[in-house]
């Protein structure tokens, strides 16, 4: 074996992992071919470029890359001279994962915290109720209190999305500056 063939088998070892991986930031295995694909290039490249490259439909590249680049995993460039649009991977992937992971949770921590602001205000008017049963009651006692360490638990989990978006997470856990 040559050493291209070694460069090669060595890509694309580290292309298929990606690529079965690439869900974490809740894209496709097609996705995932073309980010790493782009990952590799030394240059930015056009929908044609990949779909040739990749052997996929241009269309299905096009439904790739505006999801990719929705998540921030690409971005479109310029290029004096280049009438179609050029992509590039966005190399910074520590704020790939901080704005996938801040996404993902902040619409989570908020639809939960909204479902147990409303649960908690139907269950207080519960317990106020004279004409409830008192075994009603009782349960509703101890949904508020499941509900009340949900909300805790919640709090935490913005704090700790604040602590990656203010990039506060890297005093604790710092990044990796070592090149390699």
């Amino acid at each position: 074996m040559n050493g291209y063939d070694k460069l090669l088998r060595s890509r694309k070892r580290i292309m298929e992992s990606i690529t079965q991986n690439i869900h974490l930031f809740g894209q496709p295995p097609s996705a995932g071919r073309q980010y790493s694909m782009l990952f590799f290039e030394n240059k930015s490249m056009t929908l044609d470029e990949m779909a040739e490259e990749l052997g996929m439909s241009k269309t299905s590249m096009s439904t790739s890359i505006r999801s990719l680049a929705e998540s921030k995993l690409v971005e479109r460039v310029w290029e004096r001279g280049v009438r179609k649009d050029l992509y590039k991977v966005n190399d910074d992937w520590y704020q790939n994962f901080i704005d996938t992971f801040s996404l993902r949770w902040g619409r989570s921590i908020s639809l939960h915290l909204s479902a147990i602001r409303r649960s908690k205000r139907e269950l207080q008017e519960l317990i106020e109720d004279e004409s409830a049963d008192e075994e009603v009651v009782e349960l509703a006692k101890q949904d508020i209190e499941k509900l009340n360490y949900m909300r805790s638990y919640y709090e935490w989990l913005e704090r700790l999305v604040d602590a990656f978006e203010d990039h506060k997470i890297f005093d604790l856990v710092p990044k990796n500056e070592k090149e390699y």
